[in-house]
């Protein structure tokens, strides 16, 4: 099976991108699921209910969330009835939403779609190492292929998660730090990895945010408010082949389109 995985998707220039590249994406890659992280896709924080569904409409299968997953306060209002946003599974029990969901592709492939948190420079949420050994005890009786968006600051936090599940899910998929990295690489027990897939949002900017709101933020240590950028606009994302009966990734590919 084929899925492709979109880095996070940064306020309307994001959303743009993503109604505008996902078709000739779907021509090329034939995907039988798109994931993108959405938790930036109102304005640069957060989400909304009428967000989601326009990315829905555009082609996202399902959305994975992260840090700023609770910065609309509307989102209360839908988290837990939409299956298909995934926030960080290691928030503490009864945190509303959902950390991890399986669905159903259209060639009746079951997958499983984990998020997680991580914490070094993040809130110190449960420990994700110790919370990814729970969901796996349930999501393996169920199927071998699962993906995790690991949503984590820390490069050595991120490899490390990777080495760990390597060999027991089909993906560990780095985002939050929006900066592609270049070490996409099958793992010796056949997990997928990358340290961050990047971002969906405006390219001339710092992270999808104006570029002199940040140097100002730099230069004079005051607070400063921050708006998403405009102009051009990048789409990052991974590729990836999955054997759906052992779960294990077959192929991997990195992705960037610039428009």
């Amino acid at each position: 099976m084929r899925v492709l995985f979109l880095g996070d998707i940064v306020g309307r220039p994001g959303r743009r991108a993503v109604k505008e590249l996902i078709p000739s994406l779907q021509k090329k890659y034939d995907p039988d699921l798109i994931i993108a992280n959405g938790e930036n896709a109102a304005g640069g924080n957060g989400i909304t209910e009428e967000i989601a569904q326009e990315l829905y409409s555009a082609g996202v299968d399902v959305l994975t969330m992260g840090n700023h997953v609770w910065d609309r306060k509307e989102v209360y209002d839908f988290i837990d009835i939409d299956k298909r946003i995934v926030r960080p599974a290691n928030y503490p029990p009864g945190t509303p939403g959902q950390g991890h969901v399986v669905v159903t592709t259209k060639q009746n492939v079951k997958v499983g779609i984990v998020n997680l948190s991580g914490r070094v420079f993040l809130p110190p949420l449960d420990c994700p190492f110790r919370v990814i050994d729970t969901i796996l005890d349930s999501l393996k009786t169920i199927t071998p292929v699962i993906i995790v968006d690991f949503h984590a600051e820390a490069t050595s936090e991120k490899v490390a998660f990777g080495w760990y599940l390597d060999g027991r899910v089909s993906a560990v998929i780095g985002t939050h730090t929006h900066i592609q990295t270049a070490d996409e690489r099958i793992l010796p027990k056949g997990t997928g990895f990358i340290t961050d897939v990047g971002m969906t949002g405006p390219r001339d900017s710092v992270l999808g945010v104006k570029v002199e709101q940040v140097l100002t933020k730099f230069l004079t240590h005051r607070p400063t408010r921050f708006e998403v950028a405009s102009g051009p606009v990048e789409l990052d994302a991974l590729f990836l082949e999955i054997e759906p009966e052992s779960g294990l990734t077959q192929a991997i590919e990195r992705v960037q389109v610039i428009k």
